[in-house]
């Protein structure tokens, strides 16, 4: 893992989280969720009566999936720097937030509080894990003679870098642009749509990909995607193949974002959310302002692609 990418860049004179650390969710089957993580490229841990995931060659625990009846987003998990934990506290008390109590046997402390959407949300002191630099980006070289692509037999497998981001539903995208910045300090980088805003995407002040949390319009909170950083457009692509050898045909893509810019693969998974393959996001170093702006809907969804499958945005977890 380049350790540039995970340098703990900070913004001067600014209360933020700069990671999103982890995020929990249970899922009805944990065998196939096991099955459908690995085949993504991720590494795959048993943690205690379910499952961690993290990225090879990657210490970053970026997500647990518990046993549970149905699939259900259960909490966010954010991370701060020690010299601004006790800040964080100060915050939420002057704005009259109510402390709630833990959900979380193995993370009794830190600071735990309720989204504007009403699920759990921890603010905790951790490493920063998201990026502090631009994701790698790998080119083939001039050809010498002979062809750049290897034969398919060669082709690596497609592990992932790092988690870029996660969207997750809420049942208003303008109070949890309200909620994110003004307690948690996250910045808005772009948003789409009006009355009522229908996506938005946030970054940390202190260095981050494009977003770290981005926001979807339903009728109830759930979790859309998680976002995992490659290095070449051949990764998104290969990725693609990787998962429908495993059986998991269902996505969109490849094709290439406008607002963050990356290049995408989406894979579904068995309970109706999505994994996504993502190369050269745009980055929001800790040291520059990102000119946010809000975009008309018919030219800021994908440059090019094929058309969005049909469930795309549907939010399972809110029919359920």
């Amino acid at each position: 893992m380049n350790t540039s990418i995970m340098a703990q860049t900070k913004r001067d004179g600014v209360l933020a989280v700069h990671s999103l650390d982890e995020h929990v969710f249970c899922v009805p089957n944990l065998d196939e969720a096991r099955a459908f993580y690995t085949a993504f490229g991720l590494d795959v841990r048993n943690h205690g009566d379910g499952l961690a995931l993290y990225a090879h060659n990657n210490p970053q625990r970026y997500a647990r999936l518990i046993k549970g009846e149905k699939k259900r987003l259960l909490w966010l998990s954010f991370g701060v720097y020690a010299e601004d934990y006790e800040r964080f506290v100060q915050l939420i008390e002057s704005q009259g937030i109510e402390r709630i109590a833990s959900p979380d046997p193995e993370s009794p402390l830190g600071l735990w509080i309720r989204s504007n959407d009403g699920f759990p949300v921890q603010i905790k002191v951790a490493p920063k894990s998201s990026p502090s630099s631009p994701s790698p980006r790998v080119y083939e070289p001039e050809s010498n003679g002979q062809g750049r692509a290897p034969a398919s037999s060669r082709a690596p497998r497609v592990l992932p870098l790092y988690l870029s981001h996660t969207l997750v539903f809420t049942k208003s995208v303008s109070q949890s642009l309200d909620f994110y910045s003004g307690v948690l300090g996250l910045q808005l980088s772009d948003s789409s749509g009006e009355d009522p805003m229908a996506i938005a995407f946030m970054h940390s002040p202190h260095g981050s990909d494009h977003h770290l949390l981005a926001f979807l319009i339903s009728d109830d909170y759930g979790f859309h995607h998680s976002s995992w950083a490659v290095n070449s457009i051949d990764q998104v692509g290969l990725g693609m193949k990787q998962m429908n050898e495993a059986g998991h045909t269902y996505g969109w893509g490849v094709g290439r974002h406008v607002l963050g810019s990356n290049y995408f693969r989406y894979t579904r998974d068995p309970w109706g959310s999505y994994v996504e393959y993502s190369y050269d996001i745009d980055f929001v170093a800790h040291d520059i302002k990102w000119p946010a702006k809000n975009h008309p809907p018919p030219d800021s969804f994908y440059l090019w692609g094929p058309d969005v499958p049909e469930g795309f945005g549907t939010n399972f977890e809110a029919q359920h």
